[in-house]
């Protein structure tokens, strides 16, 4: 039966949603003929998922609240573009029942389920208790409605550490922390309460019991309007930070097909519960250890059900071949499940990667800028590889929202040869212009525990050291990025100007009647070695000839020292093949990669990416060879655009390295920002509210060394 002769009719939809997730639906639901209407904030006016769509209404400002969460003007835009249904995506209004409400109230299909069932489910202490009720295994902890700061304390005390703070009415990792010590549940408290405060409107707190090796395992169910329901297998999502997931794959490895089954009869249960129709998730703790559920009772606790699609079913996708885009549709017009339990079957292994505009190598900080490039050339390769983005190049990544750019997934006839495909997508993966983790999850995917599948979610913690060892530049990442920076001196690119006729304004090595030479500094971004290229242009075909050259086209000797020792000799050339792409040949071995300069950084960075893998190094051209960035003065500066939302210390106050000093929250989480080095805080620049851009200095700050020298002065009568 189509949507359009649906007992609940559906001819239009309005995404409430933006990027990745709002052009997943588009796509699903033009398949399946309908007209689609995008939302959109100023920010998002020239978005992808703007682009995609049939239709385009805009909301309002870029503030989530005056836009993608104001739920009158979502029902305006809705009633104006004459749609039957709202689909929310994930995140924003996806699991608020007031907007429920609002939809029926207006006459238009929620695609999702019932506002009741949102509310059991939304209220997470409430929810436990719910299930509890119901004979559903219950992580040990506090769910009361009691929340004084004493109390909490006190119930964090009897469940005995560490301990879990999640907001109640929370999600998606916002308003929790673990809280290893007393020491620490107060300032724990706090940040979660704003956070929670922030996103959700709700200060209200639950805690649990922190488990020190469970695995995250989640069950996806679906429910119809006709009582129908079933689980389309499970999901290990253990690869964490922050209690946001980074990996996940299905079906979870080394699961037993009867805990399996317990499981998803357990999730089916719990939806039942509560009366759900349509996409959810049932959220479990696994006992890392435990094998079969008959070892110590039940392994696996409920912690909480997401009621709506989640980010990572396109694994769920990939290993049952359905498509739940179309059946959240067709549940939502009334019709029954596409299938009955014993007609789903299991094919395969699937693994996801997220893609995020973040700097892992600097805690993670959310990054902005332009997509100067952004593809996949093997993408849909025989059905196994699938990018799903809300991105394209050319697009900006700006402050205002979750910093996802897209979500990598792979299929394979087992969990390793999805692991070899991940590997050789993420290398294929052809971005720059903004940092992204990609090299991060490069590691991952790789690290030997991951592939045996040790799994728990302190996986990146304990690999900790594997995963954020600094990648040392090799001689041939410093020869190449010579040249690069010979090639772009030889256009004069770095000044921005046109290339000069007069000889001695030249700054590409030129020399009259005598081969190009050239010495270029480098320096690694974080400072720990420093290196130097003597780069001499062969004249292996004449003297005459080899004046003629340009430098692209010369092959140049590169003598490389490290901290003024000669390390190695090698030749080179350069041949620019476009814009940013390269052809470099060092002792006859040929690579192609994408090069860049980042102004942005101190000095001018040469940024170098071949087979998914990225090197960065500060230059200096000939004439600046000798004044390398050296370690900046101890300040404190904005690492992203945001806003402050606390001062955690009083002006004059000594610290030491390491104190929290400001938090500022950018793209709905808050980051915390310490002290530089030992010393004083003289003067806040900014107050709580305050927004800042990246860059801007946030207090002035006196260094140790710096206070001590003026303590010690001795040229006074004393």
């Amino acid at each position: 039966m189509s949507l359009a002769t649906a007992p609940r009719p559906l001819r239009a939809v309005l995404i409430a949603n933006r990027g990745e997730i709002a052009c997943r639906v588009i796509r699903t639901a033009r398949r399946l003929g309908l007209r689609t209407i995008a939302v959109y904030s100023d920010a998002d006016a020239r978005a992808r998922h703007v682009r995609e769509a049939d239709e385009a209404i805009r909301l309002g400002p870029a503030t989530a609240g005056e836009s993608y969460l104001a739920i009158d003007k979502v029902i305006q835009a809705a009633q104006r573009s004459g749609a039957d249904a709202i689909h929310p995506g994930y995140g924003f209004l996806s699991e608020n029942a007031e907007f429920v409400a609002a939809c029926d109230a207006a006459g238009l299909i929620f695609i999702g389920p019932p506002a009741s069932a949102i509310a059991a489910m939304g209220d997470k202490a409430a929810a436990k208790a719910r299930m509890a009720k119901a004979g559903v295994p219950l992580v040990p902890g506090y769910h009361g409605e009691a929340q004084d700061d004493a109390l909490l304390r006190e119930e964090a005390g009897k469940i005995g550490y560490p301990v879990l703070l999640k907001a109640s009415a929370g999600g998606g990792g916002k308003g929790m922390r673990v809280v290893e010590s007393e020491r620490e549940f107060q300032a724990a408290l706090d940040g979660c309460r704003r956070e929670s405060r922030a996103a959700f409107g709700d200060e209200r707190m639950l805690i649990e019991k922190y488990l020190t090796q469970p695995r995250h395992v989640e069950v996806q169910v679906f429910c119809d309007s006709l009582g129908g329901g079933v689980y389309l297998f499970e999901r290990d999502c253990s690869v964490q930070r922050r209690h946001q997931k980074v990996l996940e794959e299905a079906p979870a490895p080394h699961l037993p097909e009867a805990l399996r089954r317990e499981m998803g009869e357990a999730a089916v249960r719990a939806a039942q519960e509560i009366g759900y129709v349509g996409a959810g998730t049932v959220e479990f703790l696994l006992d890392a250890g435990a094998e079969t559920a008959q070892e110590s009772g039940s392994p696996f606790f409920f912690m909480e059900m997401n009621t709506r699609l989640q980010v990572e079913h396109p694994v769920t996708e990939m290993i049952s071949g359905e498509d739940l885009v179309e059946w959240q549709l067709r549940v939502a017009a009334g019709l029954a499940l596409p299938k009955a339990q014993n007609e789903l079957t299991l094919t395969g292994h699937a693994i996801e990667a997220r893609l995020y505009a973040e700097d892992p190598d600097n805690d993670f900080l959310p990054a902005t800028g332009r997509l100067l490039r952004f593809a996949l050339p093997m993408a849909e390769r025989h059905g196994r590889i699938r990018l799903d983005s809300g991105v394209a190049a050319g697009d900006t990544v700006t402050m205002h929202y979750d910093p996802m750019l897209a979500k990598l997934i792979v299929h394979g006839e087992d969990r390793g040869q999805a692991l070899a495909e991940m590997a050789r997508a993420l290398a294929a993966l052809d971005i720059s212009g903004v940092t992204t983790n990609r090299r991060f999850l490069q590691r991952l995917v790789t690290h030997p525990d991951f592939i045996a599948a040790r799994l728990d979610t302190r996986f990146i913690e304990h690999h900790h050291d594997d995963l954020f060892a600094a990648p040392h530049a090799t001689d041939a990442d410093i020869a190449r990025a010579a040249l690069v920076a010979i090639d772009q001196l030889a256009r004069d690119h770095i000044d921005g100007a046109p290339r000069a006729d007069d000889p001695w304004q030249r700054r590409d090595g030129w020399r009259l009647n005598a081969p190009r030479r050239l010495r270029l500094a480098f320096q690694e971004t974080d400072g720990s070695g420093t290196y130097e290229v003597i780069a001499t242009q062969g004249l292996t075909q004449g003297l005459a000839q080899g004046l003629a050259q340009e430098p692209a086209q010369a092959t140049w000797q590169l003598q490389v020292q490290r901290d003024g020792e000669e390390t190695s000799r090698l030749a080179g050339q350069c041949q620019r093949l476009d814009n940013d792409t390269l052809a470099l040949t060092l002792d006859g071995h040929r690579q192609r990669l994408f090069a860049r300069l980042d102004p942005a950084s101190e000095g001018d960075a040469i940024v170098l990416t071949a087979a998914g893998q990225e090197s960065r190094l500060i230059w200096r051209r000939a004439d600046r060879a000798d004044h390398l960035p050296q370690e900046a003065e101890a300040k404190l500066t904005a690492p992203m655009h945001g806003t402050v939302v606390a001062l955690l210390v009083e002006p004059g106050q000594t610290v030491e390295k390491g104190t929290p000093l400001v938090v500022v929250e950018a793209m709905k989480m808050e980051h915390t920002l310490s002290a530089p080095a030992d010393g004083a805080v003289e003067v806040f620049h900014v107050a709580v509210g305050d927004a800042v851009a990246q860059g801007d200095e946030l207090l002035a700050f006196t260094n140790a060394e710096a206070m001590t020298d003026a303590g010690t002065d001795t040229s006074g009568d004393n």
